[in-house]
């Protein structure tokens, strides 16, 4: 049985939280080293059930959330908008998602109710901010990951800005992941160059709403980052991310960290910074 802060290392304290990342092929989850950002251990992955209905999985989380003998609190992330506890879309998940109590379902399904869910582009900034390319960063630090579609997380001094979902942003008369997903360069077989310059409209578009100091660029393509980044002619600073992907699970796991009232105090454990 394995609880939350308990310490696996010789002579260490090392805190500990479990977050479970919900996606549209895979559903995967680990005990998360809230210190380091690091996964203690190997991560546990199941292909998502079809049809992806809320019942279908959270047994899967549950499964999951068994598998490692977790007892502590348990953060999920969702492809969807999260406003207490409620999923308020669905993105390659069953549309029976929508208005469902996804905190209640899974905290019945896996028999605690210290659950936090969150949206998945979310998780993944928190986690970025706090351990990965945002790491040491004040200010306003907006994460965007680039794919099917483009997710973003908007964070200022740690504290996320949840639910942006800046991808439906229309720009120069197309949404803005319809412009500048790693999906366009692929259909429309664009060079690194070429897309590098449809992904600086839309952070020019970004630049005057929200004035960032740091652009974080996730998702698959920031592994090639250094074929299109030094091509981008927007002004703030864009650097890859570096948790690709473990960032929904470490994400998941400070949020649920942070959720749970310390006992001596009675505010948050932690921060999302």
């Amino acid at each position: 049985m394995t609880q939350a802060g308990s310490d696996n290392t010789p002579g260490g304290a090392a805190r500990h939280g479990f977050g479970v990342d919900v996606g549209g092929s895979g559903i995967k989850g680990g005990i998360v080293d809230l210190d380091t950002g690091d996964l203690v251990g190997d991560r546990y992955k199941i292909e998502t059930p079809q049809p992806s209905t809320p019942d279908a999985v959270a047994r899967t989380v549950a499964e999951i959330v068994a598998h490692f003998e977790w007892t502590g609190p348990v953060g999920v992330t969702l492809p969807a908008v999260v406003t207490n506890g409620v999923a308020r879309s669905a993105a390659n998940i069953d549309k029976s998602w929508i208005d469902t109590d996804a905190r209640a379902l899974f905290a019945k399904a896996i028999g605690t109710e210290n659950i936090t869910v969150l949206n998945d582009a979310d998780a993944a900034g928190i986690a970025e901010d706090k351990y990965g390319g945002g790491k040491g960063k004040d200010g306003v630090v907006v994460l965007l990951t680039f794919g099917t579609g483009i997710g973003s997380a908007v964070l200022h001094n740690g504290v996320l800005l949840p639910n942006t979902e800046f991808g439906h942003m229309e720009i120069g008369g197309k949404e803005a992941e319809h412009r500048a997903a790693s999906s366009v360069k692929e259909n429309q077989g664009l060079s690194y160059k070429e897309w590098a310059k449809e992904v600086s409209k839309v952070l020019e578009t970004f630049e005057a709403l929200l004035w960032p100091d740091l652009f974080i660029a996730g998702g698959g393509i920031s592994r090639k980052s250094e074929k299109w980044i030094p091509h981008l002619t927007n002004r703030t600073p864009v650097v890859p991310a570096t948790l690709l992907n473990t960032a929904g699970i470490v994400g998941a796991a400070l949020a649920a960290d942070s959720a749970v009232p310390s006992a001596e105090t009675g505010t948050s454990a932690g921060s999302a910074h």
